[in-house]
Order: C-alpha cells, then sequence, then structure tokens
C-alpha cells in the first residue's frame, strides 16, 4: 500500500517468528517501506510448516501472513561488517523495531542506548518477553509461556476441563499491535519534537492488559475468576446455548434485551420473576438461569431461533468454523482477505482499518530470503 499514510516512512525490522514481524506487518500496511533483517538461516517461522507456499523457497504459511510486502536482507552478527551495516541501515531509517533475545542488541552495538544517543530522531522500538525491567526482563518466553505465566489459561476454558490456550496466538499478535500503536504515537511525537524516543512493549505486558478485567474483580472481592467457557463473568444469560442442530451464541447484554430474548423464547413469565429482575440477581442464579434458556432452546434449530432473535434485536450468531467463516457473504463484501499465490488457495489477511474505504492491506507476497 505505498500511497498508505505512512508513506515515506522507513523501517528497519528485525523480528522473528510473530510479534516482531506483525508490527511490520502493519506498518507496511499503513504505507511504510519495511526492511526485514533475517539471520543467515532466515526467520524461524519460514520453516514453521506444512502447510507450505508452493514457490521455489517454499516459505511457510505462517511466515507469509506475517510478512508480507516487505523487504529481505541478511544480517550476520557474527562478521562485524554486517554490524556495522545493519547500524548504517538503521541511522537512515526513521524506526528500528526488534524482538530478538534481550541480550542481543548490547552485545552487538544497537542497543537503544546506544543508536538513540546517535541517531536522536530515531524512534527504537523494542519488544520483549517480560517486560524491559524487573527481574525477569532477561527471560526469554513464547506464547504458550505468556498465557500460562500471565493467567490467561487459567480463565480459558471449560470449567469441568483443565486450563486451555487461548487458540489463536492473541499475545504474540496484540502485542505487535501495541508495538505499531506506540510507534504511531512516536511518530506524532517527533513531529512536534523532532526528536525520536524509545518504545518498550513485552508479551507479558500484554497478558496483563487481556486479565485486566479479572484481575480488578479479583482484587476487588478476593473471589477467584472462574472459567465459563464461552459464558461472561459479569452477564447472564449471555453464551452459547445448543439448540436442536448445533450451538447458538446469545447475548442479551441489558435489561432491554433480557426482556425481548424472553419474549422470543415465548417465556414472558421470566420477566417479571423476582428472582431474575436484574442483571445482578441473573449472575447470581448463572446455572440456574442457563438450564432453563437451554431447555427452551434445545427443542428448535438455530435458524429458527436465530430468525426470532433478529426480529427483535437480541444479537446472536452460530458458532462457525473457519471454513463457514470464509465463505460468508459479509466476509467476501468486506475484501479483507487475499490470495496472492497462483499456485496456492491460501488467504491472507489485510488490516481490519480502511481509509476513505481503502483496505489497509494489499494482494504482496512474502520475500524471499534477502530479497530487496
Amino acid at each position: 500500500m505505498s500511497q498508505g499514510p505512512l508513506s515515506g516512512i522507513k523501517v528497519v525490522e528485525f523480528g522473528q517468528n510473530l510479534a516482531g514481524p506483525y508490527c511490520g506487518q502493519i506498518l507496511t500496511f499503513l504505507g511504510a517501506e519495511v526492511l526485514k533483517v533475517e539471520r543467515p538461516e532466515g526467520d524461524d517461522a519460514r520453516r514453521w510448516g506444512p502447510p507450505f507456499i508452493d514457490e521455489d523457497d517454499s516459505p511457510a504459511v505462517a511466515f507469509v501472513a506475517l510478512n508480507r510486502g516487505k523487504k529481505s536482507t541478511i544480517i550476520d552478527l557474527h562478521k562485524k561488517e554486517d554490524c556495522d551495516s545493519l547500524i548504517n541501515l538503521i541511522g537512515k531509517s526513521d524506526i528500528f523495531v526488534h524482538n530478538i533475545r534481550s541480550d542481543v542488541p548490547k552485545k552487538f552495538g544497537f542497543d537503544s542506548n546506544t543508536l538513540t544517543k546517535k541517531f536522536p530522531q530515531l524512534i527504537y522500538a523494542n519488544l520483549g518477553a517480560f517486560g524491559h525491567k524487573g527481574p525477569w526482563k532477561d527471560r526469554p518466553g513464547y506464547e504458550p509461556i505468556i498465557q500460562a505465566m500471565a493467567g490467561l489459561m487459567s480463565i480459558n476454558g471449560d470449567p469441568n476441563s483443565p486450563p486451555a490456550r487461548v487458540g489463536v496466538s492473541i499475545i504474540d499478535l496484540s502485542t505487535g499491535m501495541w508495538t505499531a500503536i506506540g510507534i504511531l504515537s512516536a511518530i506524532a511525537q517527533r513531529s512536534n519534537t523532532g526528536r525520536g524516543c524509545v518504545v518498550d512493549t513485552s508479551l507479558f505486558e500484554t497478558g496483563l492488559m487481556w486479565i485486566s478485567t479479572h484481575a480488578a474483580m479479583f482484587s476487588a472481592t478476593g473471589m477467584l475468576p472462574q472459567r465459563l467457557s464461552s459464558g461472561h463473568p459479569s452477564l447472564a444469560p449471555y453464551q452459547a446455548f445448543n439448540c436442536a442442530d448445533g450451538p447458538l451464541m446469545v447475548c442479551p447484554g441489558n435489561e432491554r434485551l433480557w426482556r425481548k430474548f424472553a419474549t422470543a423464547l415465548d417465556q414472558t413469565e421470566w420477566i417479571n420473576n423476582p428472582n431474575y429482575l436484574t442483571n445482578e440477581l441473573r449472575v447470581v442464579r448463572r446455572e440456574e438461569i442457563n438450564i432453563m434458556v437451554e431447555s427452551v432452546m434445545i427443542t428448535k434449530p438455530r435458524e429458527y431461533w436465530q430468525k426470532k432473535l433478529d426480529a427483535v434485536g437480541v444479537p446472536n450468531g452460530p458458532l462457525n468454523t473457519v471454513p463457514e467463516v470464509l465463505e460468508l457473504a459479509q466476509t467476501k463484501e468486506l475484501d479483507i482477505m487475499y490470495q496472492p499465490y497462483e499456485n496456492s488457495d491460501g488467504q491472507f489477511h489485510g488490516l481490519p482499518i480502511s481509509f476513505n474505504g481503502q483496505r489497509a492491506g494489499d494482494n504482496s507476497k512474502a520475500p524471499k530470503l534477502n530479497e530487496e
């Protein structure tokens, strides 16, 4: 997207795996020119497969998803001339973003203190595992480890089953987003001050952000957060209910919608029942309410309930599979998925942002190793 809002901005991304590359992908789709720095063997994610794209270098689909539209260059940190070249590239750029191990930059002379003194206009984005300070600042970490240690697994999954990992790499991807947000803020600040800054983010801090509501509830009440499968800790009924042919997610999130929901289920007596008059009362009787609702909804198929709920404006939706999502008319109309490879049916996302109706993202491919 060469004419995007970041057109003219140059980025050096020493990213690997997911979080760093996704930050670079966001900046690329917003119009920045992103040069991806890779070790001689390439980003580990190039080999995170199968599946692979059927091309000369057969990159993994996981790599393609987060590295389209970039250029690639090889830097061998064990060669002084390559380290000098890296610093020279960074000095000619607006932004440097990396998520490599915390002790590496200082060892090879491209840490934030050194580079921001040498290049005062540089925006230096340091994306770590556990944060830029504290006893764990040098500790390595991957997505599942952070989900476990930051508490996400403890609140995810069925209450009768072991804690579960969130199915997508929500920590990696959202940390990439936070880093991009920090960089965009730093660009705005630099336009006023003429100086860059250091942007620090980490997977662990992102994990703490995701459990923020649960942490607030626990610290305020002393009650340990519970796993609720598809449910919500502060609302009831507010989850997936089994219908005759499968589950339907139903979210009557306020008193007005609760009354409409009860009416649509032909259970108007629930509305004036003193046990269910407020959401607070219904949350206390969550299990009772859920059994009561499901005993009604199980008698008819999802389409029947969808039509009734849609007619009165109660939010609802089936639990779609990935193939079903890709075939939705709404998905197709939004033009958010691209198919850049002739020999592959793989579909890859643009950004969930449009400017004047134009999607941020395009049909570009991921670079081959050292392809500039």
